[in-house]
């Protein structure tokens, strides 16, 4: 197991979220070589598409075939209830532009990335296999990615949910679509920490997400670790 603070990787960003450690770990998982990001980079931390997805870039050169996220989401489906987790099938950009947006990139691959199945089908049954062994709540929709760091309104809760999302956050598709580029599979579970009922909104306190998030843990351990070994 080794440890590398970000501030020690030459072009890394810094994490400026207060809970996220800011540290690339090398290790191994049920047996298979991984490398773990302890923290993650947000456009709302004031970085560009590009700060954001260079770690999956520099993952790709040190050789990672797979890439697996989590994050925390708000629900929109009022099937989902707080705690629940969410296997994301597809996703809606609306960040504003793409991490692909930029001269040159053709020559990191090609410049119309493919977008059919951003999401890797087969990790996806695998994930859900894993969770119907477990007894693990786990719905499969649509996540949206905003820019935030500001909480969506009711009307743009609204908004969302007519045009087919299931539930919404603000990291992961700017990821998600470098992995496509790269031509990694990918796949990405959401803890769903917070109801987003335009009708019926309260305030959302960051301690009870953090709390909800930490209740999850268990249960996104034992998908994480099963998938990995079924590598």
């Amino acid at each position: 197991l080794k440890e590398v603070s970000y501030n020690h990787i030459p072009n890394f960003p810094t994490a400026t979220v207060e809970f996220h450690k800011g540290k690339l770990i090398f290790g191994e998982i049920e047996g298979k070589r991984a490398i773990i990001m302890q923290g993650r980079f947000h456009l709302y931390e004031g970085y560009s598409l590009q700060d954001v997805t260079y770690p999956v870039r520099i993952m790709e050169k040190l050789g990672i075939k797979t890439l697996l996220i989590s994050n925390a989401s708000g629900a929109l489906n009022p099937n989902y209830k707080k705690g629940d987790l969410l296997l994301i099938d597809d996703h809606i950009n609306l960040q504003g532009s793409s991490p692909l947006a930029f001269k040159g990139v053709s020559l990191l691959g090609e410049r119309f990335a493919d977008m059919s199945e951003p999401y890797n089908a087969e990790l996806n049954q695998r994930f859900e296999a894993i969770a119907k062994k477990h007894n693990i709540t786990l719905h499969k929709g649509v996540y949206a990615s905003m820019v935030g760091p500001q909480l969506e309104t009711r009307a743009e809760y609204r908004m969302l949910k007519i045009i087919g999302a299931d539930a919404v956050g603000m990291s992961t598709v700017p990821e998600i679509i470098v992995a496509s580029h790269l031509e990694l599979k990918a796949a990405a579970v959401s803890v769903l920490t917070d109801e987003c009922d335009p009708d019926n909104l309260k305030p959302v306190d960051i301690n009870d997400i953090l709390e909800t998030a930490s209740k999850a843990e268990p249960n996104m351990i034992i998908l994480f670790k099963e998938l990995i070994k079924s590598l």
